[in-house]
């Protein structure tokens, strides 16, 4: 398993198979203005095996596919059963909005997926429509139960917390954690990309500190679950007799950089080191250079190269973020 120049052990890499997204959620992506990739710039499925098999070769064993919003590619069962077939993959898991999951939640399981992550903000479907845009309540919801029934599990629910919006809702997403064996997770806003979404994330920001308190005063203390897992993004806790887990992401109030174990693999074929810094590295010219091999060993030593560069954290309390991608380019 390869180390970076601060020692973080890295063996997980989050593969985005595409930019494009059937949401449009306020602190992510606007309504206009968007340009995608053409589909000659993103990588093929047969190019993600490859990929992922350089990873593994150098030591990653942990996988997880993001988009934008990954259902969306017309090929994601066979990218699915590309990587879930290669020796060494010890975990795949995928991170999606649910809205198409009702059709492809068995598919996906049949394929070799072993769960998922699905981002749901809200169970006032009024606020769904409101910060989600585009999005239904109903669908998404519809999603859940679909793969929980095909044994996508354990289920994880992604929430971000914007002021004005969502932030007295949580209280209900976390009363979800009583009677059912779901992770819930509170995430803080981060400003990616500049831009109109950038600037919400900063007016908007709400703390998980303050999150927290709200959960703890309508639903009684929280104690934390252990054993620690360093590297899991979130704090998990558990209310008292629930089944279910909520877990606090954040980035902003409590920077988890020093326990990182994590890189990425944008849909146009980049490694980009740190999610809030703009270093990459190129992928894609490799793949396509006609190597022997197809371009996995120069992968491999790319992605060694990454690790080595890989920042120590990001410089959010200096007031840098990343600039030339946003969230959904870069799959969270």
């Amino acid at each position: 398993m390869p180390r970076d120049s601060f020692n973080r052990e890295i063996n997980y890499l989050r593969i985005s198979v595409i930019d494009n997204c059937n949401l449009r959620c306020v602190y992510c992506m606007p309504l206009q203005g968007l340009q995608f990739l053409p589909k000659p710039d993103l990588l093929t499925a047969e190019e993600i095996e490859r990929v992922v098999r350089a990873a593994l070769n150098v030591g990653f064993n942990k996988f997880r596919l993001t988009g934008g919003e990954p259902t969306l590619r017309a090929d994601l069962l066979e990218i699915v059963e590309r990587i879930a077939a290669l020796p060494g993959v010890h975990d795949l898991a995928l991170t999606t909005n649910a809205l198409l999951l009702t059709k492809l939640a068995r598919p996906l399981k049949n394929a070799g997926l072993k769960r998922i992550n699905v981002h749901l903000d809200s169970l006032n479907p009024d606020t769904v429509a409101r910060q989600m845009r585009w999005g239904s309540f109903e669908r998404i919801w519809e999603g859940i139960i679909a793969a929980e029934e095909v044994g996508l599990v354990p289920i994880k629910l992604n929430s971000v917390v914007a002021a004005g919006y969502n932030e007295i809702d949580v209280v209900d997403l976390a009363r979800l954690t009583l009677d059912r064996d779901w992770h819930v997770r509170f995430i803080e806003l981060m400003p990616l990309g500049g831009g109109e979404c950038a600037t919400l994330s900063i007016k908007r920001y709400v703390s998980n500190i303050e999150t927290r308190r709200r959960i703890e005063a309508a639903l009684g203390p929280m104690r934390e679950v252990e054993p620690y897992n360093p590297s899991d993004e979130a704090r998990n806790y558990r209310l008292a007799n629930a089944r279910g887990v909520i877990g606090f992401i954040s980035p902003v109030s409590e920077p988890y950089c020093s326990t990182c174990n994590r890189m990425r693999l944008t849909a146009d074929g980049k490694f980009h080191l740190c999610l809030l810094n703009d270093d990459e590295l190129d992928v894609r010219s490799a793949l396509r250079a006609g190597h022997p091999d197809g371009g996995v060993g120069q992968v491999s030593r790319i992605l060694l190269h990454a690790v080595e560069a890989k920042p120590t954290g990001h410089h959010l309390l200096e007031g840098r973020s990343t600039k030339d991608r946003s969230m959904y380019q870069l799959g969270g």
